[in-house]
């Protein structure tokens, strides 16, 4: 099912030119002479479309720097008149939207502890009716697709057009190198459901450290990313918030010069014809897939119904760890990456057990329910008081 977004193309917001569009800027806009600073040398590497700046700056714990503040938004406004450059902010209130708009900011932005909650969303949506300028969600901080939609739908049901998403990875108790798991299929389901809406990465949030920056940024525009929001410093060593992330203006310049940009497309016929004949050989492995995988649940479900008529318990520890084990030697004999084999053994093993689990249940709801009429009603009206 498609999402029903009436949605402007990104080249129309602000008339930007840029590809990739560059969203940089400071974390926080700290002081006048740092943003300034900044938001000169980013503009005179000819790479960065839109200055940010945070300004309002919700943090995890009280105590830690929360922002300048509105003052900020002068020092934005200042920086935007020296340097051309539009500008973009986080709002997370109705009084942040009305004093960035105050403020002449050219974009706004939700972030991903906003878009968790709808009542939020709603008081950011309610205060833009009426107003044309771009605004861009991020995703929730946990993995919800629905919420992240249900934030793009409330913010063009109050006649957003100029709307995009932002993919800053997510929330995960697995340890790994990221800050935020990318989990791109989801991003990738969210373009799946509404092509024309503008996909921007934000690989600093993804990362939590400048060194990987370089590497989620190309995949983003391997992905048919539109655009990337990195965060840039003057001095990231002295910054008063994710210092770790930031990249000076300099580094910043760089690694755009060193990315590749791909078309998602290729007017060659040759290219067109060979990949077209390619797809095909998916298609015919993909149905062989399909058909195995409805063979193998139909031995799983007389499995199922073997265990029932035996009493025997549905979840057989050995057995997983059985397939488990030969699964993942037979991956590794065929050069398949272990971490996805994993998960495809888990998807199918969680099928496997819910298709037992209903045929040891067939016939038990209708048996609670003809128990539950047969019991007496003074008995029920007792136990009520």
């Amino acid at each position: 099912m498609k999402l029903n977004l009436n949605i402007q193309p990104l080249e129309s917001w602000l008339n930007i030119k840029n590809e990739p569009l560059i969203i940089s800027g400071p974390c926080s806009a700290e002081t006048e002479e740092q943003l300034l600073s900044t938001a000169h040398l980013l503009a005179a590497t000819g790479k960065v479309s839109v200055l940010r700046a945070g300004i309002w700056k919700p943090r995890t714990r009280p105590g830690e720097f929360e922002g300048i503040g509105s003052i900020g938004l002068e020092w934005l406004k200042r920086a935007k008149e020296e340097t051309g450059l539009p500008t973009a902010v986080e709002v997370a209130t109705a009084k942040h939207v009305e004093e960035a708009l105050a403020a002449g900011v050219d974009i706004l932005w939700i972030g991903a502890r906003s878009t968790a909650n709808p009542f939020t969303v709603q008081e950011i949506a309610d205060a833009l009716k009426g107003v044309d300028i771009p605004v861009l969600v991020k995703n929730p901080v946990n993995p919800d697709i629905s919420l992240w939609i249900g934030a793009l739908e409330r913010i063009n049901n109050a006649g957003i057009t100029k709307l995009g998403a932002i993919h800053r990875g997510f929330s995960s108790y697995e340890k790994s190198s990221f800050r935020n798991e990318p989990m791109w299929e989801l991003a990738i389901q969210l373009k799946t459901l509404c092509p024309q809406l503008p996909i921007i990465n934000d690989p600093s949030h993804i990362c939590g450290n400048r060194e990987l920056i370089p590497y989620i940024a190309q995949k983003a525009l391997d992905m048919d990313m539109q655009g990337l929001m990195i965060e840039s410093h003057i001095d990231p060593s002295v910054a008063w918030t994710d210092a770790k992330q930031q990249l000076t203006p300099a580094a910043l310049e760089e690694l755009v010069s060193k990315l590749s940009l791909r078309e998602p497309d290729s007017a060659n016929e040759a290219f067109v014809d060979k990949l077209a004949e390619l797809r095909k050989g998916i298609d015919k492995i993909d149905d062989v897939l399909m058909q195995k995988l409805g063979e193998r649940m139909a031995i799983i479900e007389k499995i199922g119904q073997y265990k029932r008529d035996n009493k025997v318990t549905i979840l057989q520890v050995n057995r997983w760890d059985e397939i488990l084990k030969k699964g993942s030697a037979f991956a590794r004999a065929l050069k398949l990456d272990l971490g996805f084999t994993e998960k495809f053994l888990e998807l199918v093993h969680g099928e496997s057990i819910r298709r037992q689990t209903e045929i040891m249940n067939e016939g038990k709801e209708t048996a609670d329910v003809t128990e539950a009429e047969a019991t007496p009603v003074n008995i029920i009206e007792t136990d009520a008081k």
